[in-house]
């Protein structure tokens, strides 16, 4: 039963991803033809920066994209993973400073997982955390009856986009590929588990991943 929700989910985000790529290309690529076109008629430099600008950013795109679509390959061999240890490395991971960021972390136990996608899902959380959050930001992550959550004191997430942050390239940011949460998401699905965002405590914001099959 798992195995079969597992791969409705894969299936899902195979048609939800192929309808990004379509529509998330065809954007940049129908600039890259009317610059060349203008490029032509005018002999103009800035059309070929242009050029330059939006072919980087259809690389970046795809890079993305594959990211996503790997992520979301069912797990089919998941080993037992100490969540504690995978926190620890997507906390020192996750790219940003954290001397405005503090972690408290609640014993989870160990689940059966893919620990590498387990590090990404957190590591993007923790991201999505940091960049939001105004100044010194606290993020915590604890056991659920069947899974667990990552939450944080910050701005918290208007209820108008709450539905939408899933999304594939949904970014509330001028430089964000908004591919963060859907990763998230695509993760979470892979072992065949259930995400959802809702407030903290704080007015935070609250990531709940449940479904999650504990060892001990």
């Amino acid at each position: 039963h798992q195995y079969d929700k597992m791969l409705e989910r894969q299936n899902d985000r195979l048609k939800e991803f192929t309808d990004i790529l379509a529509h998330d290309l065809k954007s940049p690529l129908s600039v890259i033809s009317s610059r060349v076109h203008l490029a032509r008629e005018t002999g103009d430099e800035e059309h070929l920066d242009a050029l330059e600008e939006t072919s980087d950013r259809m690389a970046r795109l795809v890079e993305d994209l594959l990211r996503v679509a790997r992520q979301g390959n069912v797990v089919t061999n998941p080993e037992a993973t100490n969540v504690q240890a995978v926190v620890n490395t997507a906390w020192e991971g996750h790219g940003e400073t954290t001397d405005r960021a503090t972690l408290h972390y609640e014993d989870i136990g160990s689940v059966s997982a893919d620990a590498d996608r387990l590090i990404e899902l957190f590591e993007n959380l923790f991201q999505n955390s940091i960049r939001h959050g105004d100044g010194a930001v606290i993020v915590r992550v604890g056991p659920l009856d069947n899974g667990f959550y990552v939450e944080d004191d910050g701005p918290g997430i208007p209820d108008e986009i709450k539905d939408n942050v899933f999304d594939h390239g949904f970014t509330t940011a001028e430089d964000g590929s908004g591919y963060g949460l859907s990763i998230v998401r695509t993760i979470a699905g892979a072992h065949g588990w259930d995400s959802i965002v809702t407030d903290s405590t704080t007015g935070g914001a609250r990531f709940e991943i449940t479904g999650v099959e504990f060892l001990d």
